[in-house]
């Protein structure tokens, strides 16, 4: 059992173990969970056995490999793997770093359950979905006023899609100009997310990277060496992932604008800006925002979430459609959009996360949003004030100026003890707390990156603080304490090079590793 005394915190965290089966090894063949019941004579009459009505090609050759587990043994396995598993309600999850990990009001989970809305069908007649249409056109309009752009879909699943879908607006804007095959190269920078990059690739662009200066900004003398008549687009975040809030992003936006370029804005997580500035007034024509991230709706380990994609009135043409708009006292959906990109997804986005982040957003009010921003911001400079004088740790680039998150580096830490961010994200699950290093490539050697929110209490920031301290303090007396973590988790330390890296050893899914212990048993006879 570990403990940590300091002040006030107390921190006493042991994860349950069960060393669980995955479902489909817990199948007994035989064992009912839920009897489904026979059609009744009605249904008979009209369609047989059911099967008979089904086109030919949509039949199964056999039944689907499902396992077969009373109700019981089904709450116990997944209870038990609850019980396996950190999340923002069971700790402070200031760890996450860039995905913005805050409190979900529990009412607005009370709201998506409403049967108005669980039993609505997007592909019902416009009249009868006036309600829901009306919240979608509603939280538009407090987009537009959030980011000071002219219309938002909220099509995008998330975003890296509504990446995908600026980067081919970029690409439908020029082509429609005829200079799509003269603007091939899209600029971004170094610290923005890889998605940036990798969707304008998809899309056909060259990619041109800017490092940061010396102080850490991104370098304005090399954007204006690159910029030319090549240039479609200009993509960035701001604050990037170290936390810099570049104050000179306007010239940025002139100067590729000057050049003809259209400038889009990655602001999936816009927590440290909700009040005080706005995408307009940073000079860009795009900008998107994640509202399972800065708008208070749940990652839910990947989906479903909304990326949220705002465009000037000039890009509106582009937008995928169907858009809703408000026509006399009617909700339509406007889809003769005149250079529609065409749809990036199904339907109009994720309505859950939408009204939960529309509610969220009526709750707090122009002040309240604002207050968040500050909230955030002070969080973080709490936490980088303390973070940074433990023993190890360092804050590269600027110093003193960071926005809503910060992204630190042990490599002092790991040159005098040999203890990686790895060890130490590994040790800080024996704690009960999350811990995110960065995404690749480590452009900060041995990374961790924190991001406070404004929901967490400057106890719930010592509680973190405290660990890292003790980790440091455990690295630098005995470092096999770390580097043989965790100690008190569920699972073992991973064995990263032996599997991880080998994709001849991944199983995606329970068929794959059925046929890949079939095959290897095969070998071995």
């Amino acid at each position: 059992m570990i403990k940590i005394q300091r002040q006030s915190v107390n921190i006493d965290f042991h994860q349950a173990k069960w060393n669980e089966p995955i479902i489909f090894e817990l199948h007994q063949p035989g064992e009912v969970g839920v009897e489904v019941p026979q059609a009744s004579q009605e249904v008979v009459d009209i369609v047989g056995d059911g099967v008979s009505v089904l086109p030919q090609n949509i039949k199964r050759a056999s039944k689907p490999n499902l396992p077969e587990i009373g109700q019981a043994r089904v709450l116990r396995h997944y209870v038990r793997l609850s019980q396996e598993t950190l999340g923002s309600d069971f700790n402070v999850e200031i760890g996450q770093g860039t995905c913005t990990m805050k409190y979900i009001p529990k009412i607005n989970e009370l709201l998506i359950r409403n049967a108005k809305l669980t039993e609505l069908h997007p592909l019902q007649d416009v009249s009868t979905v006036q309600g829901m249409l009306e919240i979608i056109h509603n939280m538009d309009l407090a987009m537009r006023e959030i980011s000071g752009m002219d219309a938002f879909t909220f099509q995008p699943s998330g975003g890296t899609q509504a990446l995908f879908a600026m980067a081919s607006i970029v690409r439908k804007y020029f082509e429609v100009k005829g200079e799509a095959d003269q603007r091939n190269e899209i600029i971004t920078t170094i610290f923005s997310h890889p998605s940036q990059a990798a969707t304008a690739v998809v899309k056909g662009y060259k990619i041109i990277t800017l490092h940061p200066d010396e102080n850490g900004f991104p370098d304005i003398e090399k954007l204006k060496e690159v910029v030319s008549e090549r240039t479609a687009g200009f993509v960035v975040a701001n604050p990037e992932d170290t936390g810099i809030y570049n104050s000179k992003i306007e010239e940025f936006t002139k100067i590729v604008h000057d050049a003809g370029g259209i400038c889009y804005y990655d602001q999936a997580n816009a927590n440290g800006l909700l009040g005080i500035t706005r995408a307009k007034e940073a000079g860009f024509d795009m900008c998107f925002f994640n509202l399972h991230k800065t708008f208070a709706a749940p990652h839910m380990c990947g989906g479903p979430a909304t990326g949220a994609l705002g465009v000037t009135e000039e890009l509106k043409p582009y937008l995928p459609g169907p858009i809703v708009e408000k026509n006399g006292d009617q909700y339509v959906l406007n889809d003769r959009l005149e250079h529609s990109i065409g749809k990036v997804r199904t339907f109009h986005g994720v309505a859950q996360t939408i009204l939960r982040s529309y509610a969220w957003i009526r709750a707090l009010g122009q002040e309240g949003l604002k207050a968040v921003a500050e909230i955030a911001v002070l969080n973080n400079n709490y936490l980088y004030s303390k973070v940074s004088k433990i023993r190890g740790a360092s804050v590269p680039y600027v110093q003193g100026q960071r926005l809503e998150q910060v992204r630190y580096s042990w490599e002092q830490l790991e040159k005098e003890t040999g203890v990686t961010t790895e060890d130490v994200q590994r040790r800080m699950t024996d704690f009960g707390l999350h811990y995110w290093t960065s995404h690749h490539p480590y452009i900060v050697p041995q990374p961790f990156t924190l991001e406070p929110t404004e929901s967490y209490s400057k106890a719930d920031l010592d509680e973190y603080i405290h660990a890292l301290e003790q980790i440091s303090m455990e690295a630098y007396g005995n470092p096999e304490i770390v580097k043989n973590a965790p100690q008190n988790s569920t699972i073992h330390q991973l064995i990263e090079a032996d599997y991880l890296d080998d994709p001849a050893k991944w199983c995606t899914s329970w068929r794959v590793y059925q046929e890949k212990v079939k095959n290897e048993a095969e070998i071995t006879s």
